[in-house]
């Protein structure tokens, strides 16, 4: 009998890769230097400066600067990071029960990509149904 695993966080994270080598032109270039993190859940501290009150709703995290509020002046503290949360991913999918997880995952990068492209929540919510 062959038992399947859920993905691990390196899956995830392959998965994730993966999308962004397949997102096209100007968004590879605009999304090449932000580094990709896989994190089993988002840590208590994150979700209390972020207001949340159920870690398990956090698929994911853009951490850092907006492209369109970049200055050549200023002085990175920090790469531009795009988290990836495994344990809400992973109960998301299982609940859609319709999505395959390569779509799941390549559609919480995208939408992190996005807010480093500068769009907000509406802007993304305006051509995207998905989380409704």
């Amino acid at each position: 009998m062959t038992q399947h695993l859920p993905p691990s966080l390196a899956d995830i994270e392959a998965l994730a890769q993966a999308a962004r080598a397949a997102m096209p032109e100007p968004f590879l270039s605009n999304c090449a230097d932000v580094a990709i993190r896989v994190a089993e859940m988002p840590d208590d501290d994150l979700c209390d400066d972020l207001e949340i009150e159920s870690p398990w709703t956090l698929t994911g995290l853009y951490d850092g600067v907006p492209l369109p509020e970049k200055s050549s002046f200023d002085q990175p503290l920090k790469p531009d990071t795009v988290w990836l949360f495994q344990m809400p991913i992973l109960l998301e999918w299982i609940e859609r029960g319709d999505v395959p997880i390569d779509h799941l995952v390549a559609h919480v990068l995208v939408h992190e990509f996005a807010h480093h492209l500068g769009w907000s929540d509406d802007d993304i919510a305006a051509i995207d149904p998905w989380w409704e």
